[in-house]
C-alpha cells in the first residue's frame, strides 16, 4: 500500500522597510496583481492575503505596509500596527531587504523586534538582477545571515529564483488541510481592490506629499448588460489637495481615472464606465481602519 503525501498549508507573512519589492513579490509568487506598487513609501496600506496552490498545498501569503519609525502622520501608528499583528499568529516570516540601501534606523529597529519572534524566517534579498556594483550594501544583507533560518538571493521583478523561494516556504510550513478554497487566489473583494487601482494611479501620477492625504472609497457598483459602472471618490484632508488632485481643467483627475479605467477593464475583462470626484474629509485619517 502505498503511503499519501500529507500536504503543507500555512501563513507566510512578508515584511520590510518601505519600497524594497514586498508587493512586487506578492503579485509576482501569487501569478497575478493583488498588491498596488509605486516608487513612494507606504504605497500598501492594508494587509493583503495572496493564495497559491500547487500538489504540495497551499501558501497564505500576505503582504504588509512599510516600517516606517518615524510619526508621518496619525495614519503611520495605525500602518505600523498592522505589521506588528501580521507576525503574530503566522508559520513562517520573508524578511525582504534592498541592497542598493545602507541598513537604516527602520532596518535596524525592524530587526530588533524580528529577532524575539520565535518562529523560521527566510532573510530575502530582492533586486539581486542588478549588477554588484550597483549594490553596494549588499554583503552588509549578507552578513545577516546568522539571525535567519535560511537566506535567498532573488529578484522579484524579474521573477529570479522565485521557484526555490517558493520551494523554501513549502519546506518551512506545516502540515495541514487548506485554508481557502483550491480556486481561490486572494481574500480580497472586487470593492476593495477597484479602490486600491485607483489610488495607485494617485500615488503615481502626483506629487511626493499629495497621496498622503489621500484615500479612495468605493461607493457603488453597477453590473449592467453592456458597461460595469463604479462610482469613486477620492478624499483628502485638505482643500488645497483637493485643487491639486483636480488639476486645472481637471486635467489630473481626467489622467488618473483614464488610467485607472483601463486597468480595470483588463482586470474585469469588460467595458468599464469610471465616475470619480474629490472630496475634503478631515476626519478619513481616523477612521481608517
Amino acid at each position: 500500500m502505498q503511503e499519501t503525501t500529507q500536504k503543507k498549508s500555512g501563513i507566510a507573512t512578508i515584511v520590510g522597510r518601505s519600497n524594497v519589492g514586498k508587493s512586487t513579490l506578492l503579485n509576482a509568487l501569487v501569478g497575478t496583481k493583488l498588491a498596488i506598487t509605486s516608487i513612494k513609501p507606504q504605497t500598501t496600506r492594508h494587509l493583503i492575503q495572496g493564495i497559491i496552490n500547487d500538489d504540495r498545498g497551499q501558501i497564505v501569503l500576505i503582504d504588509t505596509p512599510g516600517y516606517f519609525t518615524e510619526k508621518r502622520s496619525p495614519l503611520t501608528a495605525k500602518l505600523t500596527e498592522k505589521i506588528h499583528h501580521a507576525i503574530k499568529d503566522i508559520d513562517l516570516i520573508l524578511y525582504m531587504v534592498d541592497p542598493t540601501r545602507s541598513i537604516g534606523q527602520e532596518e535596524r529597529h525592524l530587526l530588533s523586534i524580528l529577532r524575539k519572534v520565535e518562529k523560521n524566517k527566510i532573510l530575502v534579498i530582492n533586486k539581486i538582477d542588478l549588477n554588484e556594483k550597483n549594490l553596494p550594501f549588499l554583503e552588509d544583507f549578507r552578513a545577516l545571515k546568522e539571525d535567519f533560518t535560511e537566506m535567498i538571493e532573488i529578484s522579484a521583478l524579474k521573477f529570479k529564483h522565485l521557484k526555490p523561494l517558493k520551494d523554501l516556504i513549502f519546506q518551512y510550513l506545516p502540515e495541514g488541510e487548506p485554508l481557502y478554497p483550491p480556486d481561490q487566489i486572494s481574500n480580497t473583494e472586487p470593492r476593495f481592490l477597484i479602490a486600491e487601482i485607483i489610488r495607485e494611479k494617485l500615488f503615481n501620477t502626483m506629487g511626493d506629499e499629495v497621496p498622503y492625504s489621500a484615500t479612495v472609497e468605493v461607493e457603488d457598483i453597477e453590473d449592467e448588460p453592456k458597461v460595469l459602472l463604479i462610482k469613486a471618490v477620492i478624499l483628502t484632508f485638505d482643500p488645497r489637495y483637493k485643487k491639486m488632485i483636480i488639476g486645472r481643467g481637471a486635467s489630473k483627475i481626467k489622467e488618473m481615472g483614464a488610467s485607472a479605467r483601463k486597468e480595470l477593464e483588463i482586470m474585469m475583462n469588460r467595458k468599464v464606465y469610471l465616475d470619480l470626484r474629490v472630496e475634503v474629509d478631515k476626519d478619513w485619517e481616523r477612521r481608517f481602519e
